[in-house]
């Protein structure tokens, strides 16, 4: 297997819009769900909110040249819905579309390529007041929201993406409540998806009409590598619930354009799935130019027994609630991964990654793929001297990309990588204590350090060669 990754490779760097941005209130923008749900007592740790976050708003000359410092080619970024269009529907504020009309230049002019994400959670809070993703209006307004950015910036940016993890946005938000809005209904859950996936389809067609020739339309996901924890039919069915709710519900209809029976028949006590209309599905089914992948750590399931029975297991990833992420699944246990644990509690476990690119190469065949978001949250502190020092990222990165080179070399097409993230920033219902970045950041005097795992990733970015991991 060569340590060489294939010429043309996309090495960049991931952020989110209210992650990074701050200037929650100014040049006309309004509040997003995640303005409201930070806002709101109990729901983020230690009462963070993203206002100011990382102010890359008014940093941003400064963090594209940080950018190109570290030697990345590309750069995913998400485009602000309430600072474009602030009440999610109707005329652009143009000063909010100035913001990435700037952001793109500069990003050219560094030789940077950017790569648009249209949707990364931040849903005008005057849409969800109108009911949110479980309302089909919110499909239509989504695709002109996107016709908006495309007309701004489609001569500019080649590579667009509708929608980051919908599964998050649907099952976290309108069904655990963890995430914004904070609405916990499984059948609002299962709306939302639908709505998500339609939305996902009318973007795409949207962009296709408005976009020159050679822009490309691609969509997000966070599959998860479900495992199941025996080879018993009740743990193997395990498996295939959650399967069907993590996965399928986004691919049968964006890659096959149909709803899995399966996931109806096991969804079928809570609904009829009457929301999903004549044609629906075909719409959602729409070409894609690459498929994103999002990874982090696999899932581990059995069937519940005893104490398990009849409430959500602790143990899947995605945060403390009384109610579930996962509708219909109530039989399902989740377990913790052996091994070596992140500071988020996510396990370190590379084979998950591979296990997917190899499924959406069988799956999808022809598809080229993307790794749109990977990396790991450690505490990260400064040096005496300054510097800051991250071995178990770099440990981190070189197991996850050594399993990109495995999976390229046994067939799978994939044509980048995008470390998440950046630097450090608000990580939505954790706030400020957890760190992703590449580069520390110092919330009080919005101070950006590059740290190990940053040279080593230009390294990498400059070279195309895997570099050792460094001993000690």
């Amino acid at each position: 297997m060569s340590d060489t990754f294939p010429p043309g490779f996309l090495w960049g760097t991931a952020t989110a819009a209210y992650q990074i941005e701050g200037a929650a209130r100014e040049n006309g923008r309004t509040p997003s769900i995640w303005d409201t749900f930070s806002h709101t007592p109990g729901k983020v740790e230690r009462g963070d909110t993203g206002d100011i976050a990382v102010d890359h708003f008014h940093r941003r000359a400064e963090d594209v040249r940080m950018m190109a410092d570290l030697g990345v080619n590309a750069y995913r970024f998400s485009v602000s819905w309430p600072r474009v269009q602030p009440t999610g529907r109707g005329p652009a504020i143009q000063r909010g579309l100035d913001f990435y009309r700037g952001l793109v230049d500069d990003l050219l002019a560094h030789g940077i390529e950017p790569v648009l994400t249209l949707y990364h959670w931040d849903l005008p809070q005057e849409l969800e007041a109108a009911g949110g993703w479980p309302e089909r209006e919110t499909a239509y307004r989504f695709a002109e929201y996107a016709r908006t950015v495309a007309e701004a910036l489609g001569d500019r940016v080649t590579r667009w993406t509708t929608l980051n993890e919908p599964w998050c946005s649907a099952f976290l938000g309108y069904g655990s409540g963890v995430h914004a809005p904070g609405r916990t209904d499984p059948v609002a859950a299962l709306r939302a998806a639908h709505h998500l996936n339609l939305g996902h389809g009318l973007a795409a067609q949207t962009l296709r009409s408005v976009l020159p020739a050679r822009g490309q339309v691609s969509v997000s996901l966070n599959p998860a590598a479900v495992r199941a924890r025996t080879r018993s039919p009740e743990d193997l069915d395990a498996r295939r619930r959650i399967d069907a709710l993590a996965n399928r519900v986004f691919t049968g209809p964006m890659l096959t354009g149909a709803y899995p029976e399966d996931l109806l028949a096991d969804t079928a006590r809570l609904t009829d799935w009457a929301f999903v209309r004549a044609g629906d599905e075909a719409v959602s089914r729409q070409p894609l130019d690459s498929l994103g992948i999002n990874y982090y750590q696999p899932a581990v399931v059995s069937a519940a027994t005893g104490q398990d029975a009849g409430r959500r297991s602790r143990q899947d990833g995605h945060g403390a609630s009384e109610h579930s992420p996962w509708p219909g699944a109530e039989s399902v246990a989740f377990h913790q991964p052996p091994g070596e644990l992140t500071e988020m509690g996510w396990s370190v476990d590379p084979s998950g990654l591979y296990d997917l690119l190899l499924r959406y190469t069988r799956e999808a065949p022809g598809l080229p793929l993307m790794i749109t978001e990977n990396g790991a949250a450690y505490p990260d502190k400064p040096d005496a001297d300054g510097a800051v020092h991250d071995p178990d990222r770099i440990r981190y990165l070189h197991g996850h990309l050594s399993a990109v080179q495995r999976a390229i070399a046994d067939g799978a097409d994939v044509r980048g990588y995008f470390l998440w993230s950046l630097m450090d920033n608000f990580e939505w219902s954790y706030g400020y204590g957890k760190r992703f970045g590449a580069v520390h950041v110092d919330y009080e005097t919005q101070r950006r350090t590059p740290k190990s795992s940053a040279r080593w990733y230009a390294r990498l970015a400059g070279t195309g060669v895997l570099p050792e991991v460094p001993i000690g």
